[in-house]
């Protein structure tokens, strides 16, 4: 049986090795459709956490102000839709970490909150919206790992002093580290290409870190189209993680 690796490679996935080997100072900002592949759900589509059905919206539970007034409820969904400890890095993971390591990609930036870029073995990861492997009583801020949450009956307690964990993910009505926007910013100002993938560019204030891009090739790699495609100097309509298995870099 043939592979993706086996078939001959598009015009605009050449393309794409083409700048990769010409550049030594590339950006990668990437959201959901990256982690899909490796079987962790997005939102927005049509099997996404938006279009299942529960006794509250999805992204009620996610909020700020249900977190503080439902907890349990809160966990409980949690720990069933959004937790997937077990996942791999794709093809995508492993080729964004291979760059890094050869010195071409500067920085991965995500809306995920998975860890699988730092699973890869990807060390400049701006996590946007955090991680769901930091988790911090909101009491006395000691720090907890995943397993310490997922283990929990219930809401999870600080050993401690007995309070609160909350994950360090940014809830919905929560704004976003300046610190990591800052840095995300300066990555994208600074790039001479940035490559946009598994995102559909919908979710602010994230999707306006484009705009600070200056460099001179900008790629955008999503399966479905975007409200920015026409500003892509390279558009690849494809799964990202197949892109990235069939780059010959």
């Amino acid at each position: 049986m043939k592979t993706s690796k086996d078939l001959p490679s598009s015009p605009e996935i050449k393309a794409l090795g083409e700048l990769i080997k010409e550049s030594d100072n590339i950006v990668f900002f990437g959201g959901a459709g990256v982690s899909t592949e490796s079987g962790i759900p997005d939102f927005r589509s049509q099997d996404g956490l938006y279009n299942m059905k529960y006794k509250y919206p999805p992204e009620m539970i996610i909020s700020h102000s249900f977190f503080m007034s439902n907890t349990e409820e809160f966990f409980r969904f949690y720990k069933d839709k959004m937790l997937f400890p077990e996942t791999k890095p794709n093809a995508a993971h492993l080729a964004l970490a291979k760059l890094e390591r050869e010195g071409k990609l500067k920085a991965v930036i995500t809306q995920n909150i998975d860890g699988l870029h730092q699973k890869a073995g990807s060390r400049n990861v701006l996590e946007l919206h955090g991680s769901v492997l930091r988790n911090r009583c909101m009491k006395c801020k000691k720090s907890f790992g995943l397993d310490y949450v997922m283990k929990a009956e219930g809401v999870p307690r600080c050993d401690e002093c007995g309070g609160t964990i909350k994950p360090e993910v940014v809830l919905y009505e929560e704004a976003l580290d300046k610190t990591v926007m800052n840095r995300a910013v300066h990555y994208i100002h600074n790039a001479d290409v940035l490559i946009i993938g598994g995102t559909s560019l919908t979710v602010w204030p994230a999707a306006g870190l484009i705009n600070y891009y200056r460099g001179k090739k900008l790629v955008l790699i999503n399966r479905d189209s975007t409200d920015r495609d026409s500003e892509a100097d390279l558009l690849i309509r494809e799964k990202i993680g197949r892109v990235f298995e069939e780059l010959d870099i």
